[in-house]
């Protein structure tokens, strides 16, 4: 059951230091809902998306009573069913009218054409697929110092930048290796109060685009570090992209047809997209993909869609899987982990 008051503080905290919203704004507070189809999930998947439109029904009241100083507007929409995939057109031209806009969604729009024409435009945008009530509680990781996190966050990015090679290793068998010459560090620090920013709540990574066609070598994502997964799942990577996976169980089997490998029309979906690294000190919780990789000392790659961060390949699909315990090697040089 969703408290109120157990959340009103975090939710206000979220428009007045994450979004810097100011009287007279323009905020839209935009939903997920599943389709027909989804209802078939099991009773786990499903409950997770209808608690989560609860809850975001109740960010929407909040705000609507403590800023009555700004247009507080709710949009709700059919699931895109994968993040990274467009949503129609319609939910696409709404975007454009607002100052703020907080995506509380099961599918992520970070990766989107639709997210970047809003930013492109001025709006301030906070994309939380799979937020969960607790983590607007006083002990999760939306109450933390974003100023703290800030330095930390542009402190990594400006190692990534300034980098050349990068490579990522684990215990339980990770080593991967690419390039990041001439790609930008990105910090997403969770402060987003100027005019064009954008990035996730909870906010806490740095990040850069590897180069594509570089990536060689193998990921391991550990068993309880994605969402349902029962058993280790191994990537092979080869000149930038997967080429084979092993293990995983029904989310193995679900990425297997997602990459579709031996058709090069679907080979966008394969590209390695991306390497973060959580800064959050807060973020605890492993299978939920949007905290996982904000946890602090965490390393995460992404596959599909690179485009909205440096890189230039485009997709219809953008998934990170997080490392717990990595090493990060830099030009060599050791800089996370032991």
């Amino acid at each position: 059951m969703i408290k109120t008051e157990e959340i009103r503080s975090g939710v206000v905290s979220m428009f007045k230091v994450n979004m810097g919203l100011k009287t007279g704004e323009k905020v839209l507070i935009v939903n997920d809902v599943p389709r027909p189809e989804e209802w078939q999930m099991n009773y786990g998947e499903i409950s997770d998306m209808a608690t989560r439109s609860l809850f975001a029904r109740k960010v929407y009241d909040i705000a609507r009573e403590e800023f009555t100083g700004n247009q507080i507007d709710y949009m709700v929409f059919p699931s895109t069913g994968q993040s990274g995939k467009e949503p129609s057109q319609d939910v696409a031209e709404r975007f454009l009218e607002y100052d703020v806009i907080i995506l509380l969604t099961s599918h992520s729009l970070s990766h989107t054409n639709t997210r970047e024409r809003a930013t492109q435009r001025g709006a301030r945008v906070a994309s939380m697929p799979g937020i969960e009530y607790a983590m607007f509680l006083a002990d999760g990781p939306m109450a933390v110092d974003y100023e703290e996190i800030r330095r930390e966050t542009e402190t990594i990015a400006a190692m990534l930048t300034k980098a050349k090679t990068a490579r990522v290793t684990t215990d339980l068998g990770t080593d991967l290796t690419f390039s990041i010459e001439n790609r930008e560090g990105g910090p997403d620090s969770g402060i987003y109060d100027v005019k064009g920013e954008w990035g996730n709540l909870p906010g806490g990574e740095a990040f850069t685009a590897p180069v594509e066609g570089t990536a060689n070598g193998k990921l391991v994502v550990p068993k309880g570090w994605y969402p349902g997964l029962e058993e280790d799942m191994v990537l092979e990577f080869k000149d930038g992209y997967v080429v084979s996976l092993q293990g995983g169980g029904k989310v193995g089997e679900e990425f297997t047809k997602l990459f579709s490998f031996g058709d090069e029309s679907f080979k966008h979906r394969r590209n390695c997209a991306e390497l973060g690294i959580g800064t959050n000190p807060k973020a605890k919780k492993p299978d939920n993909v949007l905290e996982a990789e904000k946890i602090k000392g965490t390393i995460h790659i992404a596959v599909g869609d690179s485009s909205h961060m440096g890189g230039v390949t485009e997709s219809d699909l953008h998934e990170d899987f997080v490392l717990p315990h990595p090493r990060l090697y830099l030009d060599g040089a050791l800089v996370i982990g032991k």
